[in-house]
């Protein structure tokens, strides 16, 4: 059980380790590092009467990172591209 567990563990470290050096050298060359996603967010507001009121923002556009998994601080875009709406609560 224990070099099962050694072995999802350092795959997945392999893993990690090579989709940051496909993103940090660009491989492959005609990919680029990093894309944009449009976000729209809004707020709801909970009011006194127990009904909520919504009210939308401008779609705003976020840098993402083509990669499986998060770097340089941006989230990946298949991410993103799938939770593109935003709740705010208040």
């Amino acid at each position: 059980m224990k070099r099962v567990l050694m072995f999802a563990i350092l795959s997945l470290c392999l893993l990690y380790i090579g989709d940051y050096l496909s993103v940090q050298y660009r491989i492959p060359k005609n990919r680029s590092q990093f894309g944009m996603v449009k976000i729209r967010r809004y707020y709801a507001v909970g009011l006194k009467s127990g009904k909520t009121e919504f009210m939308f923002l401008a779609p705003e556009n976020q840098v993402c990172v083509h990669s499986l998994f998060p770097h340089f601080g941006y989230s990946p875009c298949w991410y993103l591209s799938r939770r593109n709406v935003k709740r705010i609560n208040i």
